[in-house]
């Protein structure tokens, strides 16, 4: 498949404009950036040129605006659309792109989890065949992962020549998702996200955010903890995700996407992450010019240092996994009796669980899991931790002991234990001290 020039829509955003870096420098693709208006498109011009660290290619880029959206669409043999993570937005946008969109070229939608079939039916009916979800993730040098997903309109003879060249020249990697909410990769990582937050508020008494982000750490699998991530994806965004997944799951996870009203209270005040300079954390330069990170006090509405946490866990976790014995590391980690470990424990049950329940749902092979979750968020997959457990049997040993009454009746535990199989990953390599 041969993509020239793509049309990329919301070019200004985040995904916006990374999509378009991608399909620009791995897709040598002329690529029409377009944004609200002129200026906002020559800054994403530029956020490009220095994200990818190449003037050279500035040539591909081309700023535009809405007023030029018909010659663009015209020339397009792709169009991406990235805009605002709202239905209603997203369905008015595609109206206009159906009224110029050529014969034979393809659209895609950015979304992050809205249904691509909903959003397929503001086409006209003979151009829902190929149109599809292309859910790339950022930062996308270093997340990989593009799940492609199709509708019941999908020329299946297309989506696959859209899905090869997204993994052949676009260099991402490529998992078929079903049309669910969420898809796979955000359903798995927003679960455990939120629940993050949602504890936070639990445990304001304890610290809070710093207290809860300090026992999911590194040596849990995540480079970055949960709440710190959820800073960097955008509180706005974080809220869009969440609340679509509360409104259109029914799994036993469901209240786990139930945003907290601490969290609603900062969105209202502007506070949206790492993209505005403050969310739930933010860094204050002090005397000398030093770097001071501080973080939202739930229980006082203030900012204060972040806490440097004394927990016996994760210290000897730490020491063991600096001299590579990983399966000590994890059997402190089981048998300390404290409730930060115990608490830890519990969060990795649920993950590896939800993502097997997600993944039954949304994707026919069951190593599709770790794939989107080491591709997409950089963690320590869902059959890796199972390893780093010990195992099979000690992962079915914690589930009896550990994990809450109350979901015993509603999960079909025989489903979730055959489905557990061995990684294609080294868990080592997401295990940090």
């Amino acid at each position: 498949m041969k993509i020239k020039k793509v049309t990329v829509l919301g070019a200004n955003g985040t995904m916006g404009s990374n999509a378009s870096a991608i399909f620009a420098s791995f897709g040598n693709a002329t690529v029409y950036m377009v944004a609200r208006n002129k200026e906002k498109a020559l800054q994403a011009v530029a956020r490009v040129v220095k994200a990818v660290k190449c003037e050279s290619i500035k040539r591909n880029l081309i700023p535009s605006d809405y007023s030029s959206l018909e010659e663009c669409i015209e020339n397009s043999d792709l169009v991406f659309e990235s805009v605002s993570e709202d239905f209603e937005i997203k369905k008015d946008v595609l109206r206009k792109v159906s009224l110029y969109l050529k014969p034979g070229a393809i659209c895609c939608t950015g979304t992050s989890g809205l249904s691509i079939t909903e959003l397929a039916k503001e086409l006209r009916e003979e151009q829902r065949g190929a149109f599809f979800g292309m859910h790339m993730f950022n930062p996308p040098y270093v997340m990989v992962l593009c799940e492609m997903i199709k509708t019941e309109y999908s020329n299946e003879r297309v989506f696959e020549k859209v899905k090869e060249y997204a993994k052949t020249t676009l260099r991402r990697q490529v998992v078929d998702v079903k049309d669910k909410p969420g898809f796979l990769g955000n359903r798995i990582g927003f679960q455990f996200i939120n629940q993050a937050i949602q504890y936070a508020e639990m445990y304001k008494e304890a610290g809070g955010i710093d207290y809860i982000d300090s026992i999911l750490g590194k040596c849990t699998g995540r480079t970055m903890a949960p709440i710190m991530t959820a800073d960097f994806v955008g509180l706005d965004v974080h809220k869009a995700i969440v609340d679509y997944l509360y409104m259109n799951t029914h799994d036993f996870a469901n209240k786990t996407f139930q945003l907290p009203n601490y969290v609603e209270g900062l969105i209202q005040q502007g506070r949206l992450g790492k993209k505005v300079d403050e969310g739930f954390y933010k860094t204050i330069i002090g005397p000398g010019g030093s770097r001071i990170k501080y973080v939202y006090d739930i229980q006082t509405s203030e900012y204060r240092p972040v806490n440097s946490y004394d927990f016996q866990f994760t210290k000897k976790m730490r020491q063991c996994i600096v001299e590579s014995n990983y399966r000590k590391a994890y059997d402190i980690l089981i048998n300390s009796e404290d409730f930060e470990p115990r608490l830890c424990v519990k969060f990795l049950l649920t993950y590896v669980l939800y993502a097997i329940t997600a993944g039954i749902e949304a994707c026919d092979i069951p190593e599709a899991i770790d794939h989107v979750m080491v591709t997409g968020f950089g963690w320590c997959p869902p059959y890796g931790i199972v390893e780093a457990l010990g195992g099979k049997s000690v992962f079915e040993e914690l589930i009896k002991e550990r994990i809450d009454p109350e979901m015993k009746g509603v999960i079909d535990w025989k489903m979730i234990l055959d489905r557990v199989d061995k990684s294609s990953y080294d868990f080592r390599r997401y295990i940090k001290a």
